[in-house]
């Protein structure tokens, strides 16, 4: 799996001003709902939302994965957010996040899913994409340093 397989250009968004967990996985969904047209925003912030209950998904070294399961999406979607400041998330580490990358999967292929989430995990553990992440002043930017 290749990360530009699941990430479109439209679905990241660079230095945003989100000042919570909530308000990012907000965005988040908004972002996703606007490339879901078929599926409504409540749906994907709940299957967000559902997911961080069960523990939070804040990776460490300000890295967050949300994700969550939808019925009835057919393929991955990908969203990528970072933010101006990095917001309290209840990470592993308990440092702050600043860069989210968000997973939407079907519910049907949820095996599919650990191995995505794998795949991403891995790139953002390459220092020099996060600096890339880190320094992108727009979306384009931010678009090209993660895929």
């Amino acid at each position: 799996m290749e990360i530009k397989d699941i990430l479109h250009p439209d679905c990241t968004l660079c230095a945003v001003q989100g000042t919570s967990k909530k308000r990012i996985l907000e965005l988040i969904s908004q972002i996703a709902n606007q490339y879901l047209i078929d599926i409504d925003q409540a749906t994907i912030l709940y299957s967000l939302t559902c997911r961080e209950k069960m523990g939070s998904t804040g990776i460490g070294n300000g890295i967050a994965l949300p994700h969550g399961r939808l019925q009835d999406l057919e393929n991955v979607l990908a969203i990528v957010v970072t933010s101006e400041k990095p917001i309290d998330y209840d990470a592993v580490d308990n440092a702050p996040v600043d860069i989210f990358f968000a997973i939407l999967v079907p519910e049907n292929k949820a095996s599919e899913h650990l191995g995505t989430l794998s795949a991403i995990a891995t790139k953002l553990n390459n220092k020099e994409t996060l600096s890339r992440m880190r320094k992108a002043t727009t979306d384009q930017e931010l678009f090209e340093a993660i895929s």
